[in-house]
Formats: structure tokens, C-alpha cells, sequence
């Protein structure tokens, strides 16, 4: 992909993760930011930083960090936003754009509400990408690449902020993703269904498997098939991360798990009383998605969904 040109001169990233490591990582790449500073609680975290060199500055100091960033991006579990917040906002300098990643918008939005944002720019966002690892050393360059980021700017007439937006939406664009602007109510209500319900389900049903007593763990292992394979990698992921989804988008998930459960004892029934017709209908329908979401560029149709590309 070619040079998009500098778009902020400092970018500050609070919280070296995945996520933040990849917005570091992608934002070198496409030569989109002249310096970046990397805050983190963390020693450890800011000492591999420092070890693995993709940072000009390293620092524990948040105030400091952001005192004089041009873009400002929070990249820690959403529940540490709001206090994040109280720290970051005050000591960003006037112009200066603020953002997130996390996969929650609504209290996101609350929280930077919560603050004088009257002088900067503040964009909540979400990019919709990730693995199941986390760290430092798990953030690369092409995680954005043909996926989505959804912004939920607030409501304004204000042109500065309005470009703002756009020069926000530009940057992920750089890294190769597409962007949508969406409410921060409406973008949890989505999320719910397509990232935070199929999690919650994943953590239950590994558990489950789990905590049977006529199966060993041994042979919950050894005898893994597709299924039960993709559930541990959803159900392998940062559970921090994860604690404070749940609790940030409890309405959402909460709604979206009502209607599941009533899904669900609607198969209960199919199955019990041998509504093959109810369950083959419901089983294609199903499958056509899966197409669908492969031929938006979402997934791989690839035997064994790619796992074995690079393998020899």
C-alpha cells in the first residue's frame, strides 16, 4: 500500500496490547505519524516496548505522554476509560484529536462527555479486528487490513471537527481498513450480536466441556473437533479485555441473550420432537451467511478456514 503522507506529527497510544501495538506498528508502516510515544502501567509492558524498538518515547507518565500528541489513542480495556479520561483529556493540548479502540462506544462517549472536551477533538472508535493473543508482541502492521473501524463521532455543526473526523477516518483508512460512522447506541446493539454474544457463548460452552464430569480434560483435548477448536480460540482471549465488555454492554448483551435463549429452545423443540424440515430450513438460512460474510472479504472460504496457509 502506498505512503498516505503524514497525518499527525505525534501520536500518543495509551496501552500496548494488540490492538495499541497494531495501531503502532501500522501507523509506522504507512508512514502516517512522524513520532509516537507509548504509555503503559505496565513496566514490563513499557520495557519490552522499549526491547522491541517501535516507539520513539516510553513512559508510565500519562500527563506526559499526551502533553504534546497530536492524536491521542486509548487502547486499554474499556472500563479503565473513564478514569483514563480525567487523566488524558486535561493535559492534551487545544486542536489535539482523542480516540479509543475499544469495543464498546456508549460509555466510552459518557466518559469523554464526562470531561471539558471543548478544545479537542474527541472521536470514539472501534476497529473490528483482533486474535486471541495479547502484549506487546502480539500487535502487527496488517491486523486492519480489509477490515472495518467504526467511529461514533457526537453530534456537532463545528467544520474543525467534522475534519477532524475526517482526518481520523483517513488514518485507518491508511492501514487498510474501511470505515463507518455509526451512532455509539446503535454500534453496541450491532456488536452485541456479531462479537459479544458468540464470545459469551464461546466461554460458556468451553466451560461446559470443562466442568463435565463423565469427560476428562484429556479427552475434551484430544478429541476436538472444528466446532469445539474455534470456541477455545474465541474463548482463549484477554479476559480482562472481555470482564469489562460484558459489564460496559450488559443492556445490549443482556437483550441480544434473551432473544438467543428463545432461539435456542426453539431448536430445543425441533430436536426433540424430530422437525427435521425446521431444522434443515434453519440450517441453510444459516449457511447462506457464512457465504455472505466470505464473500464480503470477511473470512477465508479456504479448506479448514486457512489454517494451514504458510505450512509446507
Amino acid at each position: 500500500m502506498p505512503k498516505s503522507g503524514i497525518l499527525y506529527p505525534k501520536m500518543t497510544v495509551i496501552g500496548c496490547g494488540l490492538i495499541g501495538g497494531s495501531v503502532i506498528r501500522a501507523a509506522r508502516a504507512h508512514g502516517v505519524v512522524s513520532e509516537i510515544t507509548v504509555a503503559d502501567a505496565s513496566q514490563a509492558h513499557r520495557a519490552r516496548v522499549v526491547e522491541l524498538g517501535i516507539a520513539d518515547h516510553v513512559t508510565g507518565d500519562i500527563a506526559e505522554a499526551v502533553r504534546d500528541a497530536d492524536l491521542v489513542v486509548i487502547a486499554t480495556p474499556v472500563l479503565s476509560v473513564p478514569e483514563l479520561a480525567g487523566l488524558v483529556i486535561p493535559a492534551m493540548k487545544p486542536g489535539a484529536t482523542l480516540t479509543d479502540v475499544g469495543s464498546t462506544k456508549a460509555n466510552v462517549a459518557e466518559a469523554f462527555r464526562a470531561q471539558d472536551i471543548s478544545k479537542i477533538f474527541a472521536i470514539p472508535g472501534h476497529p473490528i479486528a483482533g486474535t486471541e493473543q495479547s502484549g506487546p508482541d502480539a500487535g502487527f502492521s496488517e491486523l486492519f487490513e480489509n477490515r472495518w473501524t467504526i467511529l461514533t463521532p457526537f453530534e456537532s455543526d463545528d467544520e474543525h471537527y467534522a475534519a477532524a473526523v475526517a482526518k481520523l477516518s483517513a488514518l485507518w483508512r491508511a492501514f487498510g481498513a474501511q470505515v463507518e460512522l455509526m451512532d455509539e447506541k446503535h454500534h453496541d446493539l450491532v456488536l452485541a450480536v456479531v462479537s459479544h454474544l458468540p464470545h459469551l457463548i464461546a466461554y460458556t460452552i468451553v466451560g461446559s466441556a470443562a466442568d463435565l464430569e463423565n469427560v476428562t480434560e484429556s479427552e475434551v483435548i484430544k478429541f476436538s473437533a472444528s466446532g469445539f477448536r474455534d470456541f477455545t480460540r474465541i474463548a482463549a482471549s484477554d479476559p480482562t479485555m472481555w470482564r469489562d465488555i460484558f459489564i460496559a454492554n450488559k443492556d445490549a448483551v443482556l437483550e441480544m441473550l434473551g432473544r438467543f435463549t428463545e432461539d435456542l429452545q426453539a431448536m430445543s423443540r425441533a430436536i426433540r420432537w424430530g422437525d427435521a424440515d425446521t431444522l434443515h430450513s434453519h440450517f441453510t438460512r444459516t449457511r447462506a451467511i457464512r457465504r455472505g460474510i466470505v464473500a464480503a472479504g470477511q473470512e477465508s472460504a479456504e479448506p479448514n478456514f486457512g489454517r494451514d496457509r504458510g505450512k509446507h
